[in-house]
Formats: C-alpha cells, structure tokens, sequence
C-alpha cells in the first residue's frame, strides 16, 4: 500500500471530498507482522482502534471469546430467574415484540428458547397501523387472557409507562428486554433489561435487542444449569449456538455498531445461517435465489426487507411465523407470501417516495437543516424506508410522517452521523411537542398530532440545526487505502475478510484505484454500468457501480473510455455459478 500519494484529493465527479487515512508506518507493519495481516489490513484496523494488545482477541472473533458474564447487564439474572420460576411451575409466558426485524429475531430467540425447555410461550408482535409501536394494555389482557403467568417485550417497554402499570396492577409481571434510551424514570417492570440504563455497567449498550435476548437466553440457562435442572436427561440444554443467524438478522438489521459481541454474533450466525439450520431462513433463502455463503449484504438487504414485508404490508407476525416454524412446507409457504409483500411493498415505497422527495428538496432549497415531509395516505409500513433514502439524497436528518384519517401523524427519521436524531425525539417527547418517540442517534420513531408538524419542524432546527451545520461542514469521506488494480484479487479478498464482517460501526474498506483506464462500459440491467479495468501495467480487472447509469458517475464511466480515473470502491466477490471472482465495485470517481 502506497504512502506517498497526498492525503487530500481532487473533487469527485459526484461532488464530494475524499482523504486517504493516513496511519504510521512502522505501526503498520507491526501489527501486520502480529497478526499475519497483509499491511493494507493492518492499517484498516489501526484506523479503527485496534492495537497489538487488541489484535489476537479482534481476529479470535468467536462467541466463546467474546461472550460476557451475562448478569453483568442490570436486572438480566432477576429476569432469568424469574423465567425459571414460572417454568418450573409449568406455567406460560406471553412475549410481546416489536414488529421489525429486530424485534421479529429477538422474539424468535426466546420462542425457541422457551420450547426446547418444554415451556409454551404465546407471542403478539402489534399492527404498525392499528396498534402502533410498543405495548398497549388491551395488547397485555389477550397475553393474559390465554394463559400467560409472565409477560416478556422484545425491543420495546423501556417507555411503555401505562401498559406496565397496567399489568402491575393485576399482579402480572413483566420482564422487559430492550435497547432503546430511556426517557428518564423508569416503569414498574419486574426486571427491565436493557443496557442503555443509566446504570448499567456492562459496557454493552451497542447491542440490538435480539443481541440482549440471546443473553437472556443463556442467563436462563446458566440460572437452570446452577438449580440442577438439567440432571436428570428428561430436558436437554438447548443449542443456543444454533439461535445466532437470529442474533446476527436482528443485529445488521436494526444498524446497531459492529464491534466487541456484535462481530461475534454476525460473523458466527452467518455460518449457522449457510448451514440452513432454520427451516425458514432455508425457505427464503431458497425463495430470494440466496447463491453461496450468505454475507452481511444478504441479512440487511435480501433476508430483511422479506422479514418486515409482513409488518409493512401483511400480517404483523408473519415473519415470527416463519422465523419459529420448524415444518418445511409452511415456511415455504410463508417465504413466498413475504417474497411476493415485499415485491409490493416496493411498489407502495416509490409512490411515497416520489411525493416525498419534492417536499424534502423544497424545504432544502429554503435552507431547512433537518427535513420533516408529511403526507395523507401515505403507507405507514414504508415510510421508515423513505426517510432513509431521502436522507441519503438530501444530506439532512430527515423525517418522514404519515397523517391519519385521526389526524395523527406516525413518524419515522433517519440522520447523518454526529447528529443525534434519538435523544432529540425522546426530549421532544418530555416537551409535550410530540405524543411518543424514542430511537436510537441514527434512527428514530414518533407520533404526534398532525396540526403540530411546522412546530415540530421548527423545535428540530432549533435543536439540531448547529449539530448538522457541524457535521455539513466535515463532510470528507475517507478511504482505507490506495491499492493497484492488479493487487485486487483472491488473496487479497480472503485477507481482508479478517477484518470483517463489515456494517454499521466497522464500514466496507473503501480504496482508491489510482490512474485507471476504462477499455469497456456498457449498461446493465436498469440502471447500472459495467465495466472492464486496465492500469498502465497492463492488468485487467472488472467493475460494476450500481444505480449509476444516469448520473455524473455512470458518465464518467461510459463516456471516458481510455481516459485516466482515480476510481474508488470496495473490494467484492462476485461468485456466480461456482466461480469466484473478485471485482470492484465503482462508488465513485475522479477525473485525471
């Protein structure tokens, strides 16, 4: 890997700043010599923190590695027992969970968890449109009502004051699993697990909450093993290894940070996940024509859109039925009915979007630093989808709200990095500006009266508006390295694998291809360029850039045939038929 080029490029054809991550040479080539790292990964995870202390326990990135003492989250040994309790008793759990795929996994986790353990568990994952997000008493009584002793959430409680009193007051415990900010005091739960408490000490914060149900899981099996449960043989200790392709779907799904559990968790269930272990990720794997081992690409955007379709468009639990099914023919039967949602969910998604993106652009042109577009009739289920896409396009926080005949509004938002879109909504929610909302920094989730939208637009610039002028201005996206394009090959995939799997908090390396030619461009499918790469040496290499074909990239690419680029993207295997081989897929490019 080169260090002599200057850190600072040109701009590219799509208008943006690029700097190369410079790190120390002889740091560099230490750590390569420790971890037997080529040096251009060794750097990558210099950048992102690794160290030669750290070095052996990144590349040991197994669950038994990785795995913390599991009480170390607040209340998670009180929940596990209490679990315990009412198993025991041969008594019922009722879980509520959410309806995404977060919610859908962490729900599945303990589903099977509960019956290997011969318990029955009854499940309510609510209607987006009906129920809205979060428990609700009634949602409580229909637990109660058939049978359920205990009540467990999934991903939500954390803020759900009057259904938690509700079940106090007639005796039902509830023991919440979630990872959402608080909004201050807490409700009457008989264990409220979840690391984003103030209190909490375990330094885990970045889980999903189907990451703090597998806990839950091995809490309650480590409470049963101390207690003798298992003596005996007539229960056997449930494989919970073979629970991760949930933990890694509900992981990459919900953007949670990759690092620490989370990369344990992803890099483990993707395995359990290629093996097919789960009837029904089987079937949609088999359904979404899922070809070779399946990558974090897959979970987010082949395995996940299929899983909330149901949520969006068709019944709420349809992708928990999938998810706990163990009958062949029915997950077949489920993958298709989500395949052929999700089919229309994209439909219902480019309709809203259109009308959104005029609205969202308006407001830009007028100088708004954060974005909220509302409209009637406008698909609750996709709405989520559209604030990430317009934030993408627009470069600003961005809101999306849904008017009902009720005159309520339901919002999702979506927000840049170093913009904390969660903790504004949650204190928006503590102002009485909106009805209900919560979220994460980077995603967030509310109601509110639809006559109060221009004065929530206004409470978000007032409280956000410095934060995003801050992050506008340091907008320089970073490449991980210069590499030739006859460097990019097999070897060089596999060894870049190591510093994987890539998401959120740990992002694809992004390289430059410096004084590249163009020898062929063609268009491919609707709008995506491909192309045949050569350098002045001579070597060859193919690349694709997607969604390109009308824009400044595509151009670039199909226009500059034989002109020198400074290309920039990510190293990808293109496997196809058996055969693998390794391209590079265009972000974006700069002129010579």
């Amino acid at each position: 890997m080169s260090q002599t080029q200057p850190p600072m490029l040109d701009l590219s054809v799509l208008g943006r700043q690029w700097q190369v991550r410079q790190s120390g040479g002889v740091a560099v080539t230490k750590l390569a010599q420790k971890g037997g790292l080529s040096e251009l990964v060794a750097s990558i995870l210099l950048t992102r923190g690794v160290t030669d202390d750290t070095i052996a326990a990144y590349l040991d990135n197994t669950i038994k590695s990785q795995m913390p003492d599991p009480f170390s989250l607040v209340d998670l040994e009180a929940g596990a027992r209490r679990i315990a309790d009412v198993l025991r008793a041969g008594g019922r759990v009722g879980i509520f969970g959410d309806y995404d795929v977060d919610g859908g996994t962490g729900t599945a986790i303990l589903v099977r968890t509960l019956r290997s353990l011969g318990m029955t568990a009854l499940t309510h994952i609510p209607d987006r449109r009906t129920e809205g997000y979060g428990p609700t008493a009634a949602a409580f009584e229909k637990l109660v009502d058939g049978g359920a002793n205990l009540i467990i959430t999934v991903d939500c409680g954390t803020t759900s004051f009057d259904a938690l009193e509700w079940a106090k007051g007639r005796g039902i415990d509830v023991v919440v699993v979630d990872h959402h900010l608080p909004t201050g005091a807490l409700p009457p739960a008989y264990a409220l697990i979840n690391p984003q408490r103030s209190e909490d000490e375990s330094g885990l914060g970045h889980l999903s909450a189907a990451g703090v149900a597998f806990l839950l899981a091995v809490g309650l099996v480590k409470v049963l093993r101390s207690e003798g449960f298992f003596e005996g043989g007539d229960v056997a200790v449930p494989d919970l290894l073979a629970l991760l392709d949930l933990a890694a779907l509900g992981t990459v799904c919900d953007v949670v940070d990759l690092k620490g559990l989370n990369r344990a968790y992803v890099s483990q269930g993707l395995r359990v996940l290629g093996a097919g272990r789960n009837p029904g990720l089987a079937a949609l794997s088999k359904v979404a024509r899922v070809n070779g081992a399946p990558s974090t690409y897959h979970l987010g955007f082949v395995y996940g859109p299929r899983l909330n379709a149901g949520g969006r468009l068709g019944p709420p639990d349809h992708a928990l039925r999938l998810l706990t099914t163990d009958d062949d023919v029915e997950a077949m039967q489920i993958a298709r009915e989500l395949d052929a949602l999700n089919a229309e969910r994209r439909v219902v998604e480019q309709g809203v979007q259109t009308e959104a993106l005029a609205l969202a652009e308006d407001q830009v042109a007028r100088g708004a630093r954060v974005v909220v577009v509302a409209g009637e009739g406008w698909h609750e289920g996709v709405i989520g989808i559209v604030a990430g896409r317009l934030k993408d396009k627009v470069q600003r926080p961005t809101l999306v709200l849904a008017i009902g005949e009720d005159g309520i509004a339901k919002g999702s938002g979506r927000s840049l990095k170093g913009v904390d879109l969660g903790s504004a909504i949650v204190q928006a929610a503590s102002d009485g500006v909106v009805l209900k909302g919560g979220g994460h920094a980077m995603a967030a989730g509310l109601s509110i009266a639809g006559t109060r939208i221009d004065e929530f637009r206004s409470y978000l610039e007032a409280a956000l508006g410095s934060e995003v002028e801050e992050a506008l201005a340091h907008r320089v996206s970073h490449l991980d390295g210069v590499v030739g394009i006859g460097a990019i090959d097999e070897a060089l995939s596999d060894d870049l694998a190591k510093a994987g799997p890539f998401g959120a908090g740990n992002p694809e390396p992004m390289v430059i291809c410096r004084n590249v030619q163009v020898s062929y461009a063609d268009r491919v499918g609707q709008d995506h360029v491909r192309a045949v790469l050569k350098d002045k040496a001579g070597a060859q290499l193919k690349g694709i850039a997607f969604r390109v074909a009308d824009n400044a990239l595509g151009a670039a690419l199909m226009e500059g045939t034989g002109r020198p680029l400074h290309l920039i993207g990510r190293i990808k295997e293109d496997s196809w038929n058996g055969r693998r081989q390794v391209q590079l897929q265009i972000e974006d490019a700069i002129r010579v």
